[in-house]
């Protein structure tokens, strides 16, 4: 789920932002599904599961679509690299975080963790390419991220009871900051592949492809799934929403406003991550926020809005 780092300034139209609501919603909808499925499915083996199932999805579309699986080693070389940063990571690290996190809120704060992602690849890309240095508004978004980072965790580090849930629930939200620092790192390294002339399609099956191949060993390995409890209908179910809506339909959808509204205005999805990811687990898992987590979550959206930078050059054109 990283966004591209080069932006592209085009106009949204209705249907685009149609499109992004609905892609919010699906992303959202993974840690909602996550929370489900973790309860039968070790991290490591949801994992295995949500790739597997999302690169055959993926793998249907490119035969229903016409387009060909590329076969070039470079070319499968560098899926195994974003692979390995834009899902073997990430998705270890956030899955493995959000079965640490309280059970009563795990969904919405790994949300609101993750949110962060733009704020750690606007840091990455100032150390790491020429071109995307920090400004004064990306400097002040990445203070206000950290803050609204700082504001959630701070209370529980001056917690007396450093011993038990606490540090647990700790170490859980640091899983899902590094999982949004890695995911910054592979939206720098994604860029290649429009260089290579790889359609973003095809590089979506082939990261989730390269992804099942990196998993399925250490899945088998650690887990050892066929020695788990018989996962009941309802992880199961969660399961496959994870992997063909959360996954394959909200790459479909991911690439397609890319296409139509470019890499700027696609960024506006992860201010509304957090927000539909909220409403699920309030709806459906009985999820309710500490007041330290909404502020730090204001915090984090007003670092994105700095970021982002419409807002702030709207308030100066008026």
């Amino acid at each position: 789920m990283a966004i591209a780092a080069r932006p592209a300034a085009l106009a949204l139209s209705a249907h685009d932002w149609g499109l992004l609501l609905i892609l919010s919603v699906l992303w959202g909808g993974t840690f909602f599904f996550a929370k489900i499925a973790l309860v039968a499915f070790p991290p490591l083996t949801l994992v295995l599961g949500r790739v597997a199932l999302g690169a055959l999805a993926l793998l249907a579309w490119l035969r229903l679509t016409g387009v060909k699986v590329p076969r070039s080693v470079p070319v499968w070389r560098a899926f195994f690299g974003m692979g390995l940063l834009n899902n073997v990571l990430p998705f270890t690290l956030i899955f493995w975080g959000q079965a640490a996190l309280p059970h009563e809120i795990a969904a919405s704060l790994a949300s609101i963790l993750n949110a962060t992602t733009p704020v750690f690849a606007v840091v990455t890309a100032h150390f790491l390419t020429r071109d995307e240095k920090l400004t004064p508004p990306k400097l002040t978004g990445v203070m206000l991220g950290f803050a609204g980072v700082a504001v959630m965790i701070g209370p529980r580090l001056l917690a007396s009871d450093q011993g038990g849930a606490t540090a647990h629930a700790i170490t859980g939200m640091l899983a899902c900051l590094a999982g949004a620092l890695v995911y910054g790192f592979a939206g720098l390294y994604g860029r290649r592949f429009k260089a290579m002339g790889v359609a973003p399609v095809q590089t979506a099956f082939g990261q989730l492809a390269a992804s099942s191949v990196m998993m399925a060993p250490l899945a088998l390995v650690v887990d050892q799934p066929w020695t788990l409890p018989t996962p009941d209908a309802g992880a199961w179910a969660a399961l496959v929403a994870l992997a063909f809506v959360s996954t394959a339909l909200a790459y479909v959808l991911y690439f397609r406003i890319l296409a139509h509204a470019g890499a700027t205005n696609l960024m506006l999805v992860t201010f509304l991550i957090p927000v539909s990811a909220i409403l699920l687990g309030w709806l459906f898992l009985g999820e309710h926020l500490q007041a330290v987590h909404v502020a730090g979550m204001l915090l984090i959206g007003a670092g994105l809005a700095a970021i982002d930078g419409r807002l702030a050059r709207r308030v100066l054109n008026r």
